[in-house]
């Protein structure tokens, strides 16, 4: 698992001051990145020649608000991993340590100029799999 914590800013809400809905997958993003650069890497994960890595699928769930000022942390962890593909699953927690949304993407790794699917390096596999865990949405 990796964890981030983040305050959640004024500009991050809707005008009842609750984070607005698209902010979750943004936020989320900045978080996988943030664990993407943690690998240190030796190919730019983010502009090489040789790979892209589209997200196919998201969804989140909220169960909880999540308000301007609350300081959460973020529990990412990979909870699939396949040869070409893998699942990532964000758990929110709030101040009060209560779990206040979910959200998960999937990722998969394909030929930048082909546009067809590729192995994972081994390089990034080693690295997911020091984040791997089991979660249900």
């Amino acid at each position: 698992m990796f964890t981030v914590k983040r305050r959640i800013n004024f500009y991050d809400c809707d005008p009842a001051g609750i984070l607005f809905y698209a902010k979750l997958f943004e936020i989320c993003h900045s978080v996988y990145e943030e664990m993407i650069n943690s690998f240190k890497l030796k190919e730019n994960y983010w502009s090489n020649d040789s790979f892209v890595v589209p997200i196919i699928k998201t969804d989140g769930a909220y169960f909880k608000p999540l308000r301007a000022g609350d300081i959460v942390s973020i529990n990412l962890s990979v909870t699939l991993l396949k040869g070409s593909s893998f699942e990532l699953t964000y758990e929110w927690i709030n101040n009060a340590g209560e779990l206040a949304a979910k959200a998960r993407t999937v990722h998969v790794f394909v030929n930048k100029k082909r546009w067809k699917k590729i192995p994972i390096n081994d390089d990034i596999v080693k690295g997911l799999e020091s984040h791997q865990r089991d979660v249900n949405l």
